[in-house]
């Protein structure tokens, strides 16, 4: 059974940095693509950032610059490094994950339950 936990939320002002982590079990690790997304209250949720399976990264364009997204196989966690964040950062943070099924990958199957990231101007 797959499991995504999230970890390293929470409150800080802006400018200020802090890492994400989603430690996956169940789950065979860089077979395919694994990525963050983000809801704010009333809002849709939305691609933050994500690893695909050919190891290509792609971030929404308000994060550019900003988040970095990055994996350790070994440990079988996946990260995002969030750096000069902003207010408009808020938002419950998800990590999902994709479902490897005879050679192919199928998107989002996978979801962690969440971790809270506020930040105050």
């Amino acid at each position: 059974q797959v499991q995504l936990v999230e970890s390293g939320g929470g409150s800080v002002q802006a400018g200020g940095s802090l890492k994400l982590s989603c430690a996956a079990s169940g789950y065979i690790f860089s077979r395919c693509g694994m990525g963050w997304y983000r809801q704010a209250p009333g809002q849709e949720r939305e691609l933050v950032s994500r690893i695909n399976r050919d190891s290509t990264t792609t971030y929404a364009d308000s994060v550019k610059g900003r988040f970095t997204i990055s994996q350790d196989n070994a440990k079988k966690t996946l990260y995002l490094q969030m750096n000069s964040l902003k207010s408009d950062d808020t938002a419950v943070y998800y990590c999902a994950a994709d479902r490897s099924y005879l050679l192919r990958c199928y998107a989002n199957e996978y979801w962690g339950q969440g971790t809270q990231v506020t930040v105050s101007s």
